[in-house]
């Protein structure tokens, strides 16, 4: 028998319904062209375009067939939606991202990061049709006490700030979702696969996000203003989009093949001899985006809510999906600043070049799955 992670994506995907909850926000945007390559029935549900400008404005015409407008934390919202389109899966990635905004705003952000796992989890456990969900959660769900050991799956999940707090809630509102004791007395008409998946740090072309040090320095340089970094010698596990993402698609491809032997929670993260400081990262994304680019200003001021230093081990992921990064972290960097160049210069479809960058990721991927016919 040949196990999922063997399996062509498209062999899974092709002809799936799926939704994509935050499907408008720059994760959501970039799996969204991916399934739709892959051939599947793709609708996404998000209450706004969150940035401007933002990815989706090029991918979502693309990749979406049905566009949802509704706030996650609308049960009743949100359960409509998935009975109307009733999806196989659900990739739920619909979330209040940002580390400082959830500082500024943690009742908002408790109630979109917890509350709106819970509206898609109801929907999901009263339509038939949703065999799995995957709840997209952070890598700073675990109680992080700055040691720099890389964290497994079975570490203390925890919070120091609203964010990191509001995911590990998360994480903890699925697994009651994964328990048949709740479905059993719930009465559930629906009991589907519910896992989650924990990767942070990811950088990409499209992303205008607020507080991020890639979309900051983009911004600096269209306004021909200086950039200036919070923590340059924090350390991170730098990795594309299409690391996580692609961990999603076979995270996913794995609860729809066997839910009882799928992991409930995987992490996606890169090789930790290959994280690089921010100062590292944003010095070679300016080299690499020339002739754009703009003054660098570094601070040494930090806002004590991120940690020095975080790291995930992706053992788990390796060993039951042969999941591995197939970029470094500065191919990833180069092919960031490609897309944002482009961009600038106008002169590309860049929907083409995120397809062809999808198209180069499978081709120089180690995974099965990717490589065999698993790309757009």
């Amino acid at each position: 028998m040949i196990s999922s992670a063997a399996l062509p994506l498209a062999r899974t995907y092709a002809g799936l319904r799926v939704l994509v909850t935050g499907h408008t926000g720059f994760k959501g945007s970039w799996l969204s062209l991916w399934l739709s390559g892959l051939g599947a029935e793709v609708a996404g549900v998000s209450d706004i375009v969150p940035t401007q400008p933002a990815a989706y404005h090029w991918f979502g015409p693309a990749a979406v067939k049905r566009d949802f407008r509704c706030d996650i934390r609308n049960a009743e919202g949100i359960a409509s939606i998935v009975a109307e389109w009733r999806p196989d899966v659900i990739f739920h990635l619909a979330a209040q991202p940002i580390v400082i905004q959830a500082a500024r705003d943690p009742l908002g952000t408790f109630a979109v990061n917890v509350i709106g796992t819970a509206a898609v989890l109801e929907a999901a456990r009263k339509t038939s049709s949703v065999r799995a969900v995957l709840v997209v959660t952070s890598d700073k769900v675990y109680a992080n006490d700055n040691a720099g050991r890389a964290f497994v799956e079975a570490d203390t999940l925890g919070g120091h700030e609203p964010y990191g707090a509001s995911k590990a809630a998360a994480e903890i509102v699925a697994a009651t979702y994964r328990s048949a004791g709740f479905h059993a007395g719930a009465g559930s008409s629906n009991v589907p696969a519910v896992a989650t998946a924990r990767a942070g740090n990811v950088i990409g072309g499209g992303d205008w996000a607020a507080n991020r040090l890639i979309p900051d320095a983009v911004r600096a340089i269209v306004a021909q203003e200086p950039i200036v970094i919070r923590s340059p010698h924090a350390t991170r596990p730098w990795q594309h989009v299409l690391e996580p993402v692609g961990g999603y698609l076979l995270h996913a491809q794995a609860l729809l093949a066997d839910s009882a032997t799928a992991p409930a929670a995987l992490n996606f993260g890169p090789d930790d001899k290959t994280a690089r400081s921010v100062s590292d990262v944003i010095r070679l994304f300016l080299d690499e985006m020339k002739p754009w680019t703009t003054e660098l200003v570094i601070s040494e001021n930090t806002t004590g809510l991120e940690s020095k230093t975080l790291m995930v081990d992706s053992s788990l992921a390796h060993e039951v999906l042969g999941w591995s990064p197939s970029w470094s972290w500065s191919e990833a960097v180069t092919r960031v600043a490609q897309w944002h160049r482009a961009h600038l210069a106008g002169d590309v479809d860049l929907v083409d070049l995120a397809r062809r960058q999808i198209e180069d990721y499978c081709t120089a991927s180690a995974v099965p799955a990717f490589r065999s016919g698993g790309s757009v």
